[in-house]
């Protein structure tokens, strides 16, 4: 179920008055205050950057394909010792071409978290492989590549942003990875204004697989197989030694993103239209209370 707060009806963002605060979110970081952020964040340890994130976030999830990454911040979190009690729950986009072995980790995992809550998200009007074939044709990846993308995680993604009331999520991405993610940043603003923060950004493979090893963290079956990079089936291929861990996904193709976090989607451009006009109208509303703050 959907977490409620108190403040869902009068958010107040310490930016403006709060004749304004209605029409701001209730955390807004500028460009400027991000950049700062980053740079104080830049040389804490995971579990530092987790506990700052229960501190100064509301609305707070993790987004997790149940890798290697995912997996140890989700471990840190419950280990995490702090006065504040963490309560991050688990966003997982089903895109009904999984693994096998994926699925078998969900269950594992809900065994070695009983506390753990795992919100399932499947694309839209589906339950199964059959429903998506009847509504999307079959090999919509093949056939439609940018429209799989889309209907299998970017709208799940946002409606699952939606229904649970989500303002900033935690993500394992990391540098090390490669790709568009060689410049990731611990915290980001993406394209539709939600808050991302990377907790791991500077973790090396070796770093993690070895917090794996060391707190006995159950992961995907296939990594025994060859696999670094886990995602759907049609897509996932193993990697050989010597190669970076995502490449195996879409081998042989210069695609290196689902579709959620890649700015250069037609979706993505829209999206980012909509954050434009959104940090236009911010500023308006920001400068339409300090204004009626100096006339009071």
């Amino acid at each position: 179920m959907p977490r409620s707060y108190s403040s869902d009806h009068d958010a107040e963002s310490g930016y403006a008055s709060g004749s304004s605060s209605a029409s701001l979110p209730e955390v807004y970081f500028s460009r400027p205050h991000l950049k700062f952020i980053n740079q104080q964040l830049q040389n804490l340890e995971p579990q530092d950057i987790l506990k700052w994130c229960i501190m100064t976030l509301p609305r707070l999830f993790q987004t997790t394909a149940f890798g290697l990454t995912g997996l140890a911040i989700n471990d840190m979190v419950s280990k995490l010792d702090s006065p504040i009690k963490p309560d991050i729950d688990l966003i997982y986009l089903d895109t009904l071409h999984a693994f096998k072995e994926t699925y078998d980790l969900v269950q594992t995992l809900k065994d070695r978290y009983p506390s753990l809550t795992i919100h399932t998200y499947k694309p839209e009007g589906c339950d199964n492989v059959e429903d998506f074939n009847r509504k999307h044709g079959e090999k919509l990846w093949e056939t439609n590549e940018e429209l799989y993308d889309y209907v299998a995680k970017v709208e799940p993604a946002q409606r699952s942003y939606a229904e649970l009331g989500v303002a900033a999520v935690i993500t394992g991405r990391r540098r090390s990875q490669g790709g568009k993610r060689g410049d990731l940043d611990i915290v980001e603003l993406d394209d539709a204004g939600m808050i991302k923060i990377n907790p791991l950004a500077n973790w090396s493979f070796q770093q993690v697989n070895d917090y794996i090893k060391e707190n006995n963290v159950p992961v995907n079956a296939l990594m025994s197989q060859g696999y670094r990079s886990i995602g759907d089936w049609h897509s996932t291929q193993p990697v050989k030694e010597g190669e970076d861990e995502r490449a195996g996904r879409w081998k042989g193709r210069a695609k290196t993103e689902c579709g959620i976090h890649n700015k250069k989607s037609r979706y993505a451009m829209f999206l980012q239209e909509q954050e434009q006009k959104r940090q236009d109208e911010l500023s308006q509303a920001i400068q339409s209370g300090l204004n009626i703050e100096q006339v009071v």
